[in-house]
């Protein structure tokens, strides 16, 4: 049955009785924090130096890289008001879910209300309830992955088995989606795909333009667009940040977001679902919130990025200085780089997870092996250090390398 016009989308709900997924439950995949905590324990103990954490995501144990003050006034004042401390309703207090709707409205053409909005607890829950309903709504459903992408999207996919299939970023274009390999992915049974923008670990912020034959292509599909902006407005090159729910007149859009990358607080736990669904398609934690959203100083978020850029600009020049690394796109936004890794000129490295153990075991660096996103000899680095820590972790990788490199 067609919904909407002629676009009869694939999430609408389909129960079949007695599906047995037991044959499609495959093998968790590596996590970023499980394969982190690896590399950490092959850090040689006898080294005396820092070790230097270019695997992390979390800036904010930098001084560099700290929340704003009105952020930190905000908890302060809910916690000492006493009025959060009791139960609230399901979806999340009902003045942060309006707070978000009036702070996220401002980049779209339309607007969102507090029941587009149910908070969570950081966007890992997000991730879950999302995929977690999509498969209760078809058994049989599958949704499309960025590859590179985050890992959790498999982990949490794979818990519920719920089966994915995963598209190319292309890096040559600067990363964007493959629509092409997208379009041969899907089938029946497909009900959304997944976007994470800006991106990690890609470090891109995708077009306007690009971001609308996306939705065109969804629409086309008859699926929904899961947009991950955890890093949005976190943008510093050419592109500014869209989000891609300005395209939700064309396709539905569910975004996931959360405080932890714009505001660097992580540790706070505060997460969103909202749908950007103006054709009403979908039909179906946090005092401190509001003030947050609308009290922290724009000159907040204008340090973050300028020392994002001045970084990325840095990881960027030294990557170039290294022989057997390549970078096909200068990163733009998020907090991470994707450098391509040629082992062929390296005599005892066979892949990117034997660089990233001997990397630190010899150097005390901890860089994250391409293969956990689905990128094999790649690297992914993030930038979202100190700049003289930064510098100094470059500096021996790049001696690591030289160090390993054939001899002619």
């Amino acid at each position: 049955m067609a919904m909407n016009g002629s676009t009869r989308w694939a999430f609408q709900c389909e129960q079949e009785e007695g599906e047995d997924h037991g044959d499609n439950f495959k093998s968790q995949p590596l996590t970023v924090r499980t394969v982190r905590f690896m590399l950490m324990d092959n850090v040689d103990e006898s080294d005396k130096r820092i070790i230097i954490p270019l695997a992390h995501g979390d800036p904010s144990a930098f001084p560099c890289f700290q929340t704003a003050r009105a952020a930190q006034d905000a908890v302060v004042e809910a916690v000492r008001s006493a009025k959060f401390n009791g139960y609230s309703s399901a979806t999340g207090l009902l003045q942060s879910r309006r707070a978000l709707a009036g702070h996220l409205s401002r980049d779209l053409p339309y607007q969102l209300s507090s029941e587009d909005v149910y908070l969570t607890v950081g966007c890992t829950q997000a991730v879950e309830i999302t995929l977690r309903t999509l498969q209760s709504l078809r058994p049989k459903a599958n949704i499309l992955l960025p590859r590179p992408g985050y890992p959790y999207y498999d982990v949490c996919a794979g818990f519920i088995k719920l089966d994915v299939k995963h598209y190319n970023l292309v890096p040559e274009s600067g990363w964007e989606v493959d629509l092409s390999m997208v379009e041969s992915l899907a089938d029946e049974n497909t009900m959304a795909i997944v976007l994470i923008n800006p991106c990690n670990p890609c470090g891109n912020a995708f077009t306007s333009q690009h971001l609308e034959k996306v939705a065109e292509l969804a629409r086309k599909l008859g699926i929904m667009v899961i947009a991950d902006e955890v890093y949005g407005h976190l943008v510093f090159g050419s592109n500014p940040f869209v989000p891609v729910g300005k395209f939700g007149s064309i396709a539905p859009v569910i975004t996931l977001g959360s405080l932890s990358k714009r505001w660097i607080v992580p540790g706070w736990r505060l997460g969103w679902i909202v749908t950007c669904d103006p054709n009403g398609i979908f039909e179906e934690t946090g005092g401190a919130l509001p003030q947050i959203l609308e009290k922290t100083d724009e000159e907040f978020f204008s340090k973050t990025k300028n020392l994002l850029r001045e970084n990325s600009n840095l990881c960027y020049d030294r990557i170039q200085e290294i022989p057997c690394m390549t970078c096909p796109h200068k990163p733009e936004a998020s907090m991470f780089v994707m450098a391509e890794l040629d082992v062929s000129l390296l005599e005892d490295i066979v892949d990117d997870m034997d660089f990233c153990l001997k990397l630190a075991r010899e150097e005390s660096v901890i860089a994250l092996p391409g293969v956990v996103l689905g990128f094999k000899n790649w690297l992914r680095i993030s930038f979202a250090i100190s700049p003289s820590t930064l510098e100094d972790g470059l500096g021996r990788m790049k001696d690591f390398c030289q160090r390993h490199l054939k001899k002619p």
